[in-house]
């Protein structure tokens, strides 16, 4: 679906060209980290179709690897990309010998396991992450972390739609994100659809909410997890962290080990995108500040490991310190992954 149109149209929208894919990443038509991974992985594939006509293995494996540069660059905060493109990467080159109509075979095939692979992975994270929901909570997410984010179910709304099924009686406080309303467009609209309880609210009411006691967890995605624990995540995200410390409620991150950056220290490392200024002085096109108005507008920031209460993935729930249990998270998942792949 293109996001952008979201809640007002459902249009689907169909990229024949890896650059049309790079482009529908940049404008937002695919968001949220899982999402842009998979889809990247697809681009690729579309790229080895568009190559097929080269001259022979090595031209063909040369238009590949522009492909993926072209696509790396689309983003830079979330790590699901970069994951996914060097997945397929690894693939051209464990087969750069066969024709390229046969790599381009490899290639779909690959793309499709790391589908199957997400919504796996979603479900497992729905499953562990619902235990640290009790009967009745009140959570607060922000952004959106469904089934439109990821290749089907959602990361923190997949555990939300977990305990939902679970007969929890969850109520969902959803943050309405600004600059571009992910969660008044996107979020309310999936919450709809699985008939879950949920109120909107504006990014700045949290507090509000928190200290009259009717918070009781914040749960959200994540587009990079850092080896220590530190999460990045759409800008926010680490006022509502802190905002959660102050009011004594646990703060937690959902997202597959394909969100954990291992390479990353620290969260000071994160590249963070940084947007266009009109998405702030505008509001769907309709302009909101004075013209001569200078704007920031980092898409992401940064949640410190200090204020996170756990991170829950599809190997199960990491509590700090953080690092070795990231570590052991990622391990199983590549274990599980290549054992799958041995049958």
């Amino acid at each position: 679906m293109d996001q952008t149109r979201l809640p007002h149209e459902t249009v689907v929208l169909t990229c024949t060209t890896y650059q049309e894919v790079a482009q529908a990443i940049r404008r937002l038509s695919v968001r949220g980290a899982p999402a842009i991974g998979l889809s990247a992985a697809y681009a690729v594939v579309l790229a080895a179709h568009q190559a097929t006509s080269s001259r022979g293995p090595a031209e063909f494996t040369q238009e590949i690897e522009l492909a993926i540069e072209a696509l790396r660059a689309t983003r830079p905060t979330a790590v699901n990309l970069t994951w996914a493109l060097e997945r397929m990467r690894g693939v051209v080159r464990a087969y750069s010998t066969l024709q390229p109509a046969d790599l381009a075979v490899r290639l779909e095939e690959e793309a499709g396991r790391m589908m199957t692979e997400d919504f796996q992975a979603n479900v497992e994270m729905g499953r562990h992450g619902a235990d640290l929901i009790p009967q009745g909570a009140q959570i607060l997410t922000h952004c959106n972390s469904g089934a439109l984010a990821t290749g089907g179910f959602g990361t923190a709304l997949g555990v939300i739609q977990t305990a939902h099924a679970q007969g929890k009686n969850v109520q969902v406080w959803v943050d309405e994100t600004r600059p571009l309303l992910q969660g008044a467009r996107l979020t309310t609209w999936e919450l709809a659809q699985a008939g879950i309880p949920h109120t909107l609210i504006t990014d700045n009411m949290a507090a509000h909410f928190m200290s009259r006691g009717k918070v009781d967890l914040v749960m959200v995605g994540a587009d990079r997890i850092a080896a220590n624990g530190d999460g990045a995540n759409k800008i926010g995200t680490y006022g509502l962290a802190v905002l959660a410390r102050a009011h004594d409620l646990p703060f937690y991150f959902v997202a597959p080990t394909s969100t954990v950056d291992l390479n990353t220290e620290s969260g000071a490392a994160i590249d963070i995108e940084e947007r266009s200024h009109q998405e702030v002085t505008s509001l769907q096109g309709v302009r909101t500040a004075p013209d001569d108005t200078v704007a920031a507008n980092p898409a992401f920031d940064v949640t410190p490991a200090r204020l996170v209460s756990a991170i829950v993935t599809e190997s199960g729930v990491v509590t700090a310190p953080f690092g070795a249990g990231l570590k052991d998270a990622v391990h199983q998942s590549t274990s599980a992954r290549g054992a799958a792949a041995a049958v």
